[in-house]
């Protein structure tokens, strides 16, 4: 059942077992083995590495996978697809097939259940739920030690943005917060069934040990970041005013902002991530 990586191949399992392409699952199938290759070997997975896959759908990846690791995690969301990572995955005892939701499991239970210290995780994820399932990782901390994901090219041009640009964003700042991001490669549509119609981008994200900037309160911080994205097209100042999670008056905010050498008409986007932490900083009460 190996080279499960071209469309033939992929096409007799999907008639073998009827399956039908759930959209509200976001599913499309790599169907090109040297993109394949490519991403495990993006992922740097060597013989001691235990990895959490998430979204396995065939198998396809995860055979690449259980080639190189010590153990492999598959989490499939769709309990259809467990018949065939069933029979896809047999000559593989190293891997494990747990039929849940990404978002469902406690990242701390699965290290301590499969006693792994920490994971690397490689994924083609869902693109409508990519940054709910990249922040819970990123906020595993520790016991994440690298992502390497096939994510829309867009998302990951705003993973990886500089203050300034249009993609610059909440999202950057929280991926650039947790961990260095560095796109791999880009994948044609014409690698997946079905075709996506977005062109698509494997990015690595490499976890931080401890994030490169010093913040007295961490969820002040990202309160901060994402009141000063909410209305992109307002101040900053403005934007924290407004903020119903936030308890900050636009006098206080301009303050701290001049205290910075900063001016009040300014734009979340024109802001770094050590400004924001300094922003957090002066803003935090002793």
């Amino acid at each position: 059942m190996g080279n499960l990586g071209n469309p033939r191949k992929t096409a007799e399992i999907l008639e073998k077992y009827n399956f039908d392409f759930k959209k509200k699952f976001g599913q499309n199938f790599l169907i090109d083995a040297n993109i394949l290759d490519a991403i495990v070997s993006s992922a740097e997975i060597g013989p001691e590495d235990t990895v959490l896959e998430i979204g396995p759908g065939m198998g396809s990846m995860t055979q690449v996978i259980c080639e190189n690791a010590k153990k492999v995690i598959a989490v499939e969301i769709d309990t259809k697809l467990i018949p065939v990572l069933t029979e896809t995955l047999s000559p593989y005892d190293n891997v494990s097939i747990i039929n849940k939701d990404i978002l469902k499991i406690d990242i701390n239970e699965l290290a301590t259940e499969y006693g792994a210290k920490s994971f690397k995780v490689v994924a083609n994820l869902p693109y409508y739920i990519t940054t709910p399932i990249i922040m819970q990782l990123l906020e595993a901390k520790s016991l994440i030690e690298s992502i390497t994901v096939m994510v829309q090219s867009e998302v990951a041009d705003r993973m990886k943005a500089s203050p300034g640009g249009k993609d610059y964003g909440a999202l950057s700042l929280a991926v650039q917060y947790f961990a260095e991001p560095k796109v791999m490669m880009k994948v044609s549509p014409e690698c997946f069934m079905p075709k996506p119609k977005v062109e698509s981008s494997v990015i690595r994200l490499q976890c931080y040990e401890k994030p490169p900037v010093d913040v007295k309160d961490e969820k002040l911080l990202f309160k901060l970041i994402r009141a000063s994205f909410n209305q992109r097209r307002k101040t900053l100042a403005n934007g924290i005013k407004n903020a119903s999670f936030l308890n900050f008056s636009r006098e206080e905010v301009v303050e701290a902002l001049l205290e910075m050498d900063l001016s009040e008409t300014v734009r979340g986007e024109a802001l770094s991530l050590e400004q924001f932490a300094k922003l957090s900083d002066t803003l935090t009460k002793d």
